[in-house]
C-alpha cells in the first residue's frame, strides 16, 4: 500500500511549481548539444574508419532511408535519392564512391535550408534472410532534423537618413517541397509604407534551380526630387546557379508607378514627369562572387551585370528603354613586414557603371526621353561617400533629376583597430571615391530616330571622361554586422561641379552592397 502524503511532501509540489533557473535550463541545453555533437563526431569517425579500410570494396546501394522528415513530401526526397540506388545505375559502386555520391546529395539538402546541419549518415547491412538481397548490398540511413516552419521577426532599421520599423514572416517548407513564403511589411520616415509577398519553390527538387513570383505595394518619399513615388506591381523570375557558383536571374516585372505629392517648389522637370506610368520589362542578372566575405572582403573579386529591356515590341507599357549596369570589386590582403600570418590590412577597389538607352515604345519608330523614376541616381553614404543622397549629376533647381549615363569608383584601405582581434568584423578605413552622372544631351527633344539616339549616346559617353570626376576622400569606422555593413565616416569633397551637393563632415551609412 502506498504511504499517505505528509505535510513535508508538499514541498515537492512547491518545487515542481517553481520556474527553473534560466542558467540551469541553458546549461542543460548546452550539455544536450555537446552530447549530440560528440555522438555525431563518433559516428563520423566510425564511418571514416569503415570507408578507409574498405574503400575499394564493391557495393550496391539497396535502399536509402530518410528519417525525421515528417513534414517533407516523400516524392520530393525520392527525386533526390532514387537516382543513387544501384537498381537505377548502370555501373557498380565502390564503398568510397557510394559515400561520395550520397554526401553530394546531402549537400543539396543543406542548400534548401529546411534541415539542421550536420546531417548524420550511417550504413547497415540489409536483412540476410531477405531473398532479394545480395552480399554486396548496403542500406543508407540519414537522420534529419527539420527547422521551424514559421519564423516571425520584428525590428527597426536606422540608416541612410531613414528610420523604419518592420515585420517579417517567413514560412519554410510549407507544402513539403522546400517552398518558401516570405511576407514583409515596413513603415518608415521616408518609406511611408512597403508591403511585399513572395513565393519561391525549387524546380524538380533542385536547390540550384528555383522559380519565384511575388507582388509589392509601396509609397516612398524622395525629398531630393520633391515628390513621392507610389508603386504597385508584381514579378516572376527563374533563378539558377551554375557549377562554378555563378548566379543567374531571368525576370519579368510589371509595375504601375505614380509620381505624386509634389512639393510646392518642385522643379519643372519633376512636374513634367508627374502622374502615372506603367513599366513592363524583362531583365537578366548575372553575378560571380569569389570574395571571402561579401561585407568585409580581404581577398577575392565580385562581378555583376544587369540588363533590362522595357516597353519594346510586345512588352508594351508606357516607357521604353534598354538599361545596362556593370559592377566589379576586388580585394587583396596587404602584408606587413615583421608580421607573420594575417596582418588584417587589406585594399579594396570598386567600380560601377550604367547606361540607359531610349527605345521606341511598342511598335513605334521614335523614342522618347527617359523618366525620372527610370534614371540613375548617384551619391550618398552607400556609393559615392562625401555627397548628399543623390547629390551628384543633373539638377533642376534643388531637385536631383537623375541621369542616363554614370560611372563611379572607390579605393579603400582597411586597417585593424588597435587592441581589437583582427578576426573581429571591425576595421578602420581610409578612402577616396568619385563618379560622374550625366543626362543624354537634347533629351528633351522627342521623335529621335535610332541614328540621332546613337550619336547622342556617343557624345555623352565622351563627355563622361572629360575632366576629373566629382571626388571626395575621408576616413571612418566599419562594422560588418551579420546582415549589413555599417559605416561612420568623416568625408571631405575634393571636386564638386555646379549644382551638385557635397557633404563635409560625419555621415552614417548602412547597406549590403557598398561601393
Amino acid at each position: 500500500m502506498a504511504a499517505p502524503l505528509g505535510s513535508g511532501d508538499d514541498s515537492i509540489f512547491e518545487q515542481l511549481r517553481k520556474k527553473q533557473d534560466a542558467t540551469v535550463v541553458e546549461g542543460k541545453a548546452r550539455a544536450t548539444q555537446a552530447e549530440e555533437h560528440a555522438w555525431y563526431e563518433k559516428a563520423q569517425r566510425r564511418l571514416g574508419e569503415l570507408v578507409e579500410s574498405n574503400s575499394t570494396l564493391p557495393c550496391t546501394i539497396s535502399s536509402i532511408h530518410v528519417l525525421g522528415a515528417s513534414n517533407t513530401r516523400p516524392v520530393f526526397l525520392k527525386r533526390i535519392f532514387n537516382p543513387l540506388l544501384s537498381a537505377n545505375k548502370n555501373h557498380p559502386y565502390t564503398l568510397s564512391g557510394a559515400i561520395s555520391e550520397v554526401s553530394h546529395e546531402i549537400n543539396k539538402l543543406h542548400k534548401f535550408d529546411i534541415y539542421y546541419q550536420p546531417i548524420p549518415l550511417s550504413i547497415a547491412r540489409p536483412d540476410p534472410t531477405n531473398p532479394s538481397t545480395t552480399p554486396t548490398d548496403i542500406d543508407i540511413y540519414l537522420s534529419l532534423r527539420e527547422k521551424s516552419r514559421l519564423i516571425l521577426k520584428t525590428g527597426t532599421d536606422v540608416g541612410n537618413a531613414e528610420g523604419s520599423a518592420y515585420v517579417n514572416a517567413l514560412g519554410r517548407n510549407i507544402f513539403g517541397g522546400a517552398e518558401t513564403l516570405n511576407l514583409n511589411a515596413a513603415l518608415g520616415t521616408r518609406t511611408r509604407s512597403a508591403y511585399q509577398a513572395s513565393f519561391e519553390t525549387p524546380i524538380l527538387s533542385n536547390p540550384d534551380l528555383r522559380w519565384e513570383f511575388g507582388g509589392l505595394a509601396s509609397s516612398t518619399q524622395k525629398p531630393w526630387a520633391s515628390h513621392e513615388e507610389v508603386l504597385k506591381g508584381g514579378w516572376t523570375k527563374i533563378k539558377w546557379t551554375t557549377g562554378g557558383g555563378e548566379r543567374h536571374e531571368l525576370m519579368y516585372n510589371g509595375v504601375w508607378r505614380q509620381i505624386t505629392g509634389l512639393a510646392g517648389d518642385a522643379s519643372a522637370t519633376v512636374r513634367g514627369d508627374a502622374g502615372d506610368s506603367v513599366k513592363s520589362s524583362i531583365s537578366h542578372c548575372w553575378a560571380k562572387d569569389r570574395r571571402d566575405s561579401p561585407l568585409l572582403p580581404t581577398r577575392g573579386y565580385f562581378n555583376k551585370t544587369t540588363l533590362e529591356l522595357a516597353g519594346w515590341g510586345p512588352l508594351q507599357g508606357d516607357v521604353a528603354f534598354g538599361k545596362a549596369e556593370v559592377e566589379a570589386q576586388g580585394a587583396v590582403p596587404v602584408p606587413i613586414p615583421g608580421i607573420t600570418g594575417k596582418s588584417g590590412v587589406s585594399f579594396t577597389t570598386g567600380l560601377r557603371a550604367g547606361l540607359l538607352y531610349p527605345l521606341p515604345l511598342g511598335l513605334n519608330s521614335e523614342s522618347n526621353p527617359s523618366h525620372i523614376n527610370d534614371r540613375f541616381q548617384l551619391g550618398g553614404p552607400t556609393d559615392v561617400r562625401g555627397f548628399r543622397l543623390s547629390g551628384l549629376g543633373p539638377h533642376d533647381g534643388k531637385d536631383a533629376v537623375g541621369g542616363d549615363v554614370y560611372a563611379a569608383g572607390s579605393a579603400n584601405l582597411l586597417l585593424p583597430i588597435p587592441r581589437v582581434d583582427i578576426d573581429k568584423p571591425f576595421r578602420f578605413q581610409a578612402f577616396v571615391n568619385g563618379g560622374r552622372l550625366l543626362a543624354l544631351k537634347q533629351r528633351g527633344t522627342e521623335g529621335k530616330d535610332s541614328q540621332k539616339v546613337r550619336q547622342t549616346i556617343l557624345s555623352t559617353l565622351a563627355e563622361l571622361g572629360n575632366g576629373l570626376p566629382s571626388m571626395s576622400a575621408g576616413f571612418g569606422l566599419v562594422y560588418a554586422a551579420p546582415m549589413a555593413r555599417v559605416e561612420i565616416n568623416f568625408s571631405l569633397p575634393l571636386v564638386l561641379r555646379r549644382g551638385e551637393e557635397g557633404r563635409k563632415g560625419l555621415s552614417f551609412g548602412i547597406g549590403i552592397n557598398m561601393l
